[in-house]
């Protein structure tokens, strides 16, 4: 793999991911834009302990441009976009539009409240941390499941390199790379890509995860991950696919009525410490999965996929990487909607029984 650093018009890092093989990449942003923003602000809910982010400078984010606009495409002549060169393999460059943004995590003065109201109880930070964009192919029709295994291996390598340095940006605390594909889960940009937040923070799944997986090794003396996996792969009835470094299974309380957990048979912290036989492995069975979720139902199933990593400065020894692969597909021309239970009080119910959504996975294999 070959890395070339460079900087967008308005001073944005570009980073362009190539095969030895791919030509150089020398072309410059020659675009006149606006001046980046200033940063975003955090605010904290005291009731859930969890920081929200505000920009509201997001609302002027490219929402569904035609093709002929797209702005993750390769540039042409008399069309310049977010990329300068006219082709490329993968690509990552900070988001215009970012939902974090800023170098410190500096305090603001915190909202006072009514009168009597406890000092700082609303508190306000301007935000630190990053959001990147990955583009994964040039070709705009393209998605990432018609890509080749060496394709999905140099994807693959990029969130490795930004995980590494994005983790050793002062003020982050944890990095998720993720994939929204399909309208129906609210992509506004056709093209193949995904995402990439820096928090400035450890964010509320994590801490809720962590926190379960410290009172399990406290009870018992060991590892939840370990054990959740060695559990599913002896009971076997949930497991969808298997090779010498990655089970993929279906939970055992699946909130999602298709959602398939993907680990490393090692257990590791985060996508720097695969090994390189496991970065190896990984191309071949998340095609297979993304495969069998386009067969679910004849269509360009909309998902979403994220790698889950620990934190950078805590739940190493407690938490393990993992990539989760859900769609919010419950059957054919049907969506599962997040109604009230799930969205206000976090508490999901399932359309699908998992070991047979994970039975339904297994028989749509090659």
């Amino acid at each position: 793999m070959r890395t070339t650093l460079t900087r967008l018009a308005d001073g944005r890092e570009l980073v362009y991911y190539d095969h030895d093989h791919s030509p150089p990449r020398t072309a410059l942003d020659r675009r006149e834009l606006p001046p980046r923003p200033a940063g975003s602000q955090l605010r904290h809910d005291p009731f859930l302990d969890a920081w929200v982010m505000v920009a509201a400078y997001r609302q002027d984010r490219t929402f569904l441009p035609s093709t002929e606009d797209c702005p993750l495409c390769p540039s042409r002549e008399g069309r310049p976009t977010e990329i300068p060169e006219s082709d490329y393999d993968v690509v990552v460059f900070e988001n215009r539009f970012p939902a974090l943004a800023g170098d410190e995590p500096t305090w603001l003065e915190p909202d006072t409240g009514p009168p009597g109201a406890l000092p700082g109880l609303l508190g306000r930070r301007r935000s630190a941390g990053r959001c990147e964009v990955v583009c994964y192919s040039p070709r705009h029709d393209a998605s990432l499941v018609e890509l080749s295994p060496d394709d999905v291996g140099l994807v693959l390598a990029a969130w490795v390199d930004r995980t590494a340095r994005l983790s050793a940006i002062p003020g982050v605390e944890q990095v998720f790379c993720f994939e929204n594909r399909g309208s129906e889960v609210g992509v506004t940009l056709q093209h193949p890509h995904g995402q990439i937040y820096a928090y400035p923070f450890v964010t509320p799944r994590t801490s809720r995860a962590l926190a379960a997986a410290t009172a399990y090794h406290r009870s018992t003396g060991r590892n939840l991950y370990d054990d959740v996996l060695a559990a599913e792969r002896a009971a076997g009835e949930r497991v969808v696919t298997e090779n010498g470094s990655w089970t993929a299974f279906v939970p055992h309380a699946a909130r999602w009525p298709y959602e398939v957990h993907l680990y490393p048979n090692r257990r590791v912290a985060d996508l720097t410490s695969l090994s390189l036989s496991e970065r190896e492995d990984f191309p071949p069975i998340y095609l297979d999965l993304l495969s069998r979720f386009d067969r679910l139902f004849g269509l360009r199933t909309p998902y979403m996929s994220g790698w889950h990593q620990a934190p950078v400065r805590e739940g190493r020894e407690e938490l393990a990487l993992h990539l989760e692969l859900f769609t919010i597909m419950r059957a054919a021309g049907r969506l599962k909607y997040l109604a009230s239970s799930e969205s206000a009080m976090d508490a999901f119910a399932n359309d699908v029984v998992p070991e047979a959504a994970a039975e339904r996975l297994r028989a749509l294999g090659p």
